[in-house]
């Protein structure tokens, strides 16, 4: 099947996802099958992010989360952190002229104080040039933690109850989600992970309760339009009962 005639499907079918995240993995596994530097496998990923974001604003995706840089990332050698950081400001101040002329609102989740002065202000500058915007919401989770997450909204949450601001029979998972940096945005319905690892990696672990899970082991510079095509009509083929049974969805 071609590429055009599988996203033809896809889109014909209706149930394209409205919300999908990325663990993006395997950019530097990709660069050294080929004899590249690790830095080579992060560049071309760029390109990836580049052509994921495009179809996901074609077929009407509403929300694009990518795992950019997790907070445990800050751990990895001083000169790979710089240079992702540098790579990070390049790519935005190059695409957000792009970005805003296909109508893409760029948005962060994470603790965006963490990054370098200059990488910082690019996002903001990204930010503030798209907030306008009402077609695909591009998310960077950068210095993000699902862990850390929780923590900080259970720390905020226990200040609104000291306060008085909030009463605790007041709790519940919908008041709960207010505290998050998700917010505003809906639950992913598909996490998509390249790369071939079967694990989480402490991503959106609130948000992914019942998030229809893909593992590809792809690496992510590989991964472009027919991967996520494929990725979504798989999506489509299953079943999605939470919690119920397969009775119970005939019947509604």
């Amino acid at each position: 099947m071609s590429v055009d005639l599988l996203k033809d499907n896809v889109i014909k079918n209706g149930n394209v996802p409205s919300h999908i995240a990325i663990i993006m993995d395997g950019n530097g596994r990709w660069a050294k099958e080929k004899g590249l530097p690790r830095f080579a496998g992060h560049g071309e990923g760029i390109n990836s992010v580049r052509e994921i974001t495009r179809i996901c604003g074609e077929i009407d995706v509403k929300h694009l989360t990518l795992y950019t840089f997790s907070s445990e990332n800050w751990s990895r050698p001083k000169t790979e952190v710089s240079a992702l950081m540098k790579l990070l400001l390049k790519t935005i101040e190059k695409e957000i002229t792009e970005l805003d002329k296909n109508n893409v609102q760029l948005t962060t989740i994470g603790e965006l104080d963490d990054l370098p002065t200059s990488a910082r202000q690019g996002i903001l500058d990204g930010v503030e040039k798209t907030k306008n915007n009402t077609g695909l919401n591009l998310v960077l989770a950068l210095s993000y933690g699902g862990r850390q997450e929780i923590m900080k909204a259970v720390k905020d949450l226990c200040l609104d109850l000291e306060s008085g601001k909030v009463k605790s029979a007041d709790i519940n998972t919908s008041l709960f989600k207010n505290y998050l940096y998700t917010a505003v945005t809906p639950d992913p319905e598909l996490l998509i992970r390249t790369g071939g690892e079967n694990r989480i990696s402490n991503f959106l672990l609130w948000q992914i309760a019942y998030t229809e899970l893909y593992v590809t082991d792809l690496y992510w510079p590989a991964f472009r339009e027919e991967e996520l095509l494929l990725a979504i009509k798989n999506y489509q083929d299953r079943e999605r009962r939470f919690g119920k049974v397969s009775e119970q969805l005939e019947s509604c």
